[in-house]
């Protein structure tokens, strides 16, 4: 090794020991995850189900903060404007990727005020028809939609939301007509659903398999690449004449942009931990979840992809959320 290599060597093991010494000291005092939806949702409760179990080892408190409004949009622009200490985080979902061309005006730069952290989740939609739907399934309910251009109608959760996007997904993909019909929450989509007022829905295995169960809808598809573990019975939208097509909720965590790498590396690792024990992917199976380890610069990419992906379907489908 030269003298000016050797210099460099030396350079940069200096240059690491504050990202370690902040590692080694990190964190030492409670870490706040901002949670941008109300309490008891799928969100709220992965977040809280990994943040105690990151509490145990992290030797530090994991505080949830419900901070909902705007389609997430308060929520994120808290944790944007929070320090980039790694003592605040934030859980995102498909619409934060839906916002950053849904919303003309955010109030944060998508790409450049956060840090990948780490991927938690994911969790197919369930398609569910209304019993009176003229459908068994998803190949009757396209042809139905086929030769019955607008008369069908769908509920979804509002206007951007992953329901919406993944439902227009669908129709761009099978090009059919369906009419949607936006509502204020999940609940509420599904309340019409079953009671007839609008045909269709989306909605998480969780909330929709024990309807189907009990005869109040119908299950037609699932939208992920296999079967759900919750409704190994219903087939998936791929198998049913779209080959290929796939969609998911899914939640993971951005912190704000400047956080210290060692210190994302280190939540990285915890988190990680966390999605690979057996209790912990026990407890997120019976929810319908799956555990979705990766590192933040994967985390990164798919946060990217999904960015591009859902500005096609936004524009695609001209969604606005007047």
């Amino acid at each position: 090794m030269n003298l000016r290599v050797a210099l460099q060597v030396v350079v940069a093991v200096i240059a690491s020991l504050p990202l370690i010494a902040v590692a080694q000291d990190y964190p030492s005092r409670p870490l706040r995850v901002i949670v941008p939806t109300p309490p008891g949702g799928s969100m709220d409760a992965v977040v809280r189900l990994i943040g105690e179990n990151m509490a145990r080892s992290l030797g530090q408190p994991v505080v949830v903060e419900n901070r909902p409004g705007a389609g997430t949009v308060v929520g994120v622009n808290a944790a944007a404007k929070a320090a980039p200490d790694g003592y605040t985080l934030v859980c995102v979902a498909t619409s934060f990727a839906a916002n950053h061309t849904l919303v003309a005006k955010l109030p944060y730069d998508s790409r450049k005020d956060f840090q990948p952290v780490a991927s938690l989740t994911r969790e197919p939609h369930i398609l569910a028809a209304h019993p009176a739907v003229p459908a068994r399934d998803l190949r009757q309910l396209l042809a139905y939609a086929r030769a019955n251009p607008g008369k069908l109608s769908y509920g979804s959760p509002g206007s951007g939301t992953g329901q919406h996007l993944a439902f227009e997904l669908l129709k761009s993909n099978a090009r059919v007509d369906i009419l949607h019909v936006p509502y204020s929450g999940t609940v509420a989509a599904m309340a019409d659903v079953m009671s007839g007022q609008v045909d269709l829905a989306m909605g998480n295995p969780l909330t929709f398999v024990p309807q189907v169960r009990a005869g109040k809808l119908r299950g037609l598809a699932v939208s992920s690449v296999r079967r759900s573990p919750m409704a190994a019975d219903i087939p998936t939208i791929a198998e049913q004449g779209l080959p290929g097509f796939e969609t998911y909720a899914w939640f993971g965590l951005l912190a704000p942009a400047s956080v210290p790498d060692a210190i994302v590396f280190r939540l990285n690792g915890e988190i990680r931990r966390v999605l690979g024990d057996p209790d912990v992917r026990s407890t997120l199976a019976s929810g319908g979840q799956e555990p979705m380890p990766r590192t933040p610069q994967e985390y990164g990419r798919f946060l990217d992809s999904e960015i591009v992906r859902y500005a096609k379907v936004i524009k695609a489908a001209k969604i606005t959320t007047d």
